[in-house]
């Protein structure tokens, strides 16, 4: 007897569906749980006994209307798996008449999702700036790809878009709102108005850290990159700033979301991952601090939403009624990186 499913996906109906859509995929009843959810698309782990796969559909509740749209993310998924950056292989996809929601089933990637303290405190002081030096080697793979070459051409505008993304969060800020939180408001505000006006742009993953990738279990190997759901061309200093702040940028705030290597005796500062980048692409980092400002900010906005949602009780997983208390730490942090650029 299989176990109880989780919330969110209907296994029968998955199962019919997998049986018509890809023939001989699935052998036998399939057991579906949750590896991870509430903060973004929830994921689970689906097997039939022998075989393993991966599902992915949008959270339960308050969502901004563009994201969590699983046809672009399964696209991205399409034109990047035979590109040197490691994704997982996409299987199929469908509409929300299979499950509820729309979903896709990509191929289980085997390594280690480095999310706990206790691997990242396994490895060596030179192997974890291998670690940091191999995150930045794959995405300076992804930003040198040509978007026309894989069929991404039209996944975004790049024009204007550190403008939109403001706009974007804070729209989220506005729809997602509990309580008084006027300086993420001005953090915002004074973003906004030093906005850069660089013409480089790129296919950005735009969440990218360490705990979105999967490595081998020596940590020398980035086997695949998770979590598209925000990808689009735009400027690939977003990403950059992204690994940076997950990577230390957070550290000492006791964030549940996964273990910051920053706060692991041995591991490199962001410095090396900033100065690695550096060397792969050429890029002219002079704006670097306002990045990390936006960083700051579009997390804070994300843990706002996410302690709006938890409010609501509309939150899948552990940690979550945690994140809202990490809001003011971050604003902090994103006006002392604008100061930083003064």
């Amino acid at each position: 007897m299989r176990s109880a499913a989780p919330p969110g996906v209907a296994v029968s109906a998955l199962e019919s569906f997998l049986a018509e859509s890809v023939p001989g995929l699935v052998n036998g009843q399939l057991d579906v749980r949750l590896l991870s959810g509430g903060r973004s698309n929830l994921t689970y782990l689906v097997t039939d006994g022998r075989d393993r796969w991966v599902l992915r559909r949008p959270p339960l509740g308050h969502v901004l209307a563009t994201a969590h749209d699983m046809a672009r993310e399964f696209r991205v998924l399409q034109a990047l798996h035979p590109t040197d950056v490691p994704v997982p292989e996409p299987i199929v996809r469908a509409g929300p008449e299979v499950i509820g929601a729309p979903f896709y089933l990509m191929g289980f990637v085997e390594g280690i999702v480095p999310r706990e303290r206790r691997w990242l405190e396994t490895l060596s002081g030179a192997t974890a700036v291998e670690l940091a030096e191999t995150l930045i080697e794959v995405l300076a793979h992804l930003h040198r790809i040509v978007p026309g070459d894989v069929g991404l051409s039209d996944l975004g505008r790049p024009t204007g878009y550190l403008d939109r993304q403001l706009s974007r969060w804070t729209r989220q800020l506005q729809a997602s709102r509990s309580r008084d939180v006027d300086d993420l408001v001005r953090l915002g505000e004074r973003l906004k108005e030093r906005l850069p006006r660089r013409g480089t742009a790129a296919l950005v993953h735009g969440d990218y850290r360490l705990d979105n990738v999967v490595v081998d279990p020596e940590g020398t190997q980035v086997r695949s990159v998770l979590d598209w759901e925000m990808a689009t061309l735009g400027d690939p200093l977003t990403d950059l700033a992204s690994a940076v702040v997950w990577w230390d940028g957070i550290r000492g705030l006791d964030s549940p979301v996964a273990a910051v290597p920053g706060d692991v005796p041995g591991y490199p500062s962001g410095n090396v991952l900033v100065e690695a980048y550096a060397r792969r692409t050429g890029h002219d980092l002079a704006e670097l601090p306002w990045y990390f400002g936006f960083a700051f900010y579009k997390i804070a906005v994300i843990f706002e939403g996410i302690h709006y949602r938890a409010r609501q009780g509309l939150t899948v997983g552990e940690g979550f009624d945690r994140l809202g208390a990490l809001v003011p730490g971050l604003v902090e942090r994103g006006h002392t990186a604008l100061r930083a650029w003064s």
